[in-house]
């Protein structure tokens, strides 16, 4: 296949430039602030226990505070609903459970939509949730 001088011309361009774009799209660290770990249960229990666990163990190695914030009520759709209005930054996660899924599926008309506005974060063993 022979290709015409033009398309030549512009696939040369794209690759003689194409390492000076990687040098200017470089991430940023993450975190540089605080980071709040939001949990839909009142404090003292299983999954406040496991939030402050693992934001102890994120924040040594880390090198920023992970502040857990407690939002009991409603089944934890609270929490949920404070991290979907939160920036979408990623400084704000939530720690979930298996109530969040049921609740996704029984409640019709809550203010956000679990599988469209929040996105899964691995850390660690368990699992952080942050809006998109």
């Amino acid at each position: 296949m022979k290709l015409p001088r033009r398309t030549f011309l512009h696939m040369a361009a794209g690759a003689a430039a194409l390492p000076t774009v990687l040098r200017v799209a470089t991430a940023q660290a993450y975190p540089s602030r605080p980071v709040r770990l939001v949990v839909g249960f009142p404090a003292a229990g299983a999954q406040d226990i496991v939030a402050r666990l693992m934001g102890q163990w994120l924040s040594e190695r880390l090198g920023q505070p992970f502040i857990i914030e407690n939002r009991p009520g409603a089944a934890s759709n609270i929490a949920a609903e404070a991290v979907v209005r939160s920036p979408a930054d990623g400084y704000t996660l939530l720690l979930v459970g298996a109530t969040n899924a049921i609740n996704a599926s029984l409640y019709d008309k809550l203010n956000f939509n679990f599988i469209r506005d929040i996105a899964p974060l691995r850390a660690s063993a368990a699992l952080l949730w942050s809006w998109r």
